[in-house]
């Protein structure tokens, strides 16, 4: 699986992205996202740059759709995993067709309460999306510290292929 950049570098047409797209991979996706060309005017204020370049970024899905999905099915053949696309330009970044996965837990009486809470108070629609809240609350807040969880993972994956054989 270390070779999915390599095979998306080789993959992508010229021209789409300024530089080499972020990719993240987890068990069920690819999640591929590149950084559009700049807008070429200016704009006179924070909100019509916004609206620009998320007219650019979905112009730019419209456009590129046949042969994402062209890129997507063979790198779901190769990986057995769905691929979902992004783009970003300027302070805007829109994801789509990505997947939205059921993940099942045991939560004792004091996370429902919590969750509970969250759903009466309007925060969120249902138990599962206080618990998505809840999980993007942690990672918008503990980023730095997840980053640095996932490097060490890595090294420790690393040192295992390195290892003696049993």
């Amino acid at each position: 699986m270390s070779d999915i950049a390599a095979w998306f570098s080789g993959r992508l047409p010229e021209g789409w992205f300024t530089g080499e797209p972020e990719i993240t991979v987890d068990r069920e996706e690819i999640l591929l996202v590149g950084t559009l060309p700049p807008l070429a005017d200016d704009y006179p204020d924070e909100a019509a740059t916004a609206a620009a370049e998320a007219g650019r970024i979905a112009r730019w899905r419209e456009d590129t759709r046949e042969r994402r999905i062209e890129i997507a099915r063979q790198a779901e053949h190769r990986y057995g995993r769905k691929v979902a696309w992004g783009a970003r330009q300027g302070g805007t970044e829109e994801l789509f067709t990505t997947l939205s996965v059921p993940v099942m837990t045991r939560l004792r009486q004091p996370e429902r309460r919590t969750l509970d809470t969250l759903v009466d108070a309007g925060v969120a629609r249902s138990r599962s999306d206080a618990l998505a809240w809840a999980v993007r609350l942690v990672g918008k807040h503990a980023e730095e510290w997840l980053t640095d969880l996932r490097a060490a993972m890595t090294k420790v994956e690393d040192l295992r292929t390195q290892g003696p054989d049993r």
